[in-house]
């Protein structure tokens, strides 16, 4: 038998990178996948034909986790179509890199209002809908939560707070049989470094050399990890943070 048949897993920001990577691997071991992507409509519906002509099943539910409303109405689509979800992946993020002193107040408030306040929204509706069946909760945090680069700070803070978040449900939804853990990735190849500035012929020995495996990741990398997390090979296991990060720490 697959590792997650008959479970329904809900990814956030599951468009592209490592969501889409995560969703993918569900679905190959029996999830039914709910999609989440805010504006890249046409990605989420490439990651649901890739699940299905797979053979397995998903469907794509735009939201914008920062906002309470959408929130609500993600899980309400989700519950309509696969009932309740066992598996919820806070994995939707921003990341931007700047000189602290460059960063403005949008931007800090943009980026905790995704990476914080909508894993706070998100593991609430969750807590509600799995009842008293209890579930699995997964969150990304990041190695710079605890290594911060420079230039980083801002983000590393928010997975910092991702980190607080993960160990202190952990102690609360314990008794609701609710596992909550949290996977730090390091430098993983998306959509979203190749775009950064981090790849650079400079940045990137830097990076390499930084990790003693020697390489960047891939978004299957970290979607092994959470794969773990959500099979019943991990039913003891709740308020880690596992780092995937090819030895980077």
């Amino acid at each position: 038998m697959k590792a997650l048949a008959g479970k329904v897993a809900l990814v956030t920001g599951s468009s592209k990178g490592i969501g889409a990577g995560i969703a993918i691997m569900f679905a190959a071991a029996g999830a039914r996948v709910v999609v989440n992507y805010l504006y890249d409509e046409v990605g989420a519906e490439d990651v649901v034909s890739d699940i299905v002509a797979a053979g397995g099943e998903a469907i794509a539910v735009q939201a914008d986790i920062s906002r309470a409303e959408h929130v609500k109405r993600l899980f309400a689509v989700a519950f309509a179509e696969y009932g309740k979800p066992d598996i919820v992946v806070n994995n939707a993020g921003m990341f931007h890199q700047a000189p602290f002193s460059n960063i403005t107040e949008a931007e800090m408030q943009q980026q905790f209002a995704v990476n914080v306040f909508g894993t706070l929204l998100v593991s609430q509706q969750a807590v509600e809908y799995f009842g008293d069946g209890g579930g699995c909760i997964i969150n990304l945090s990041a190695v710079s939560s605890k290594n911060v680069a420079p230039g980083a700070v801002l983000y590393a803070a928010t997975k910092g707070a991702i980190d607080s978040i993960t160990q202190g449900l952990s102690r609360e939804l314990g008794p609701k049989n609710i596992r909550v853990n949290a996977i730090a990735p390091g430098c993983i190849i998306t959509e979203g470094l190749l775009a950064s500035q981090m790849l650079k012929p400079e940045f990137k020995a830097q990076l390499i050399a930084m990790t003693p495996l020697g390489r960047f990741g891939i978004p299957e990398d970290v979607a092994r990890v959470a794969l773990f997390l959500a099979s019943e090979e991990a039913t003891y296991v709740s308020g880690e943070r596992l780092l995937t990060s090819g030895g980077w720490r």
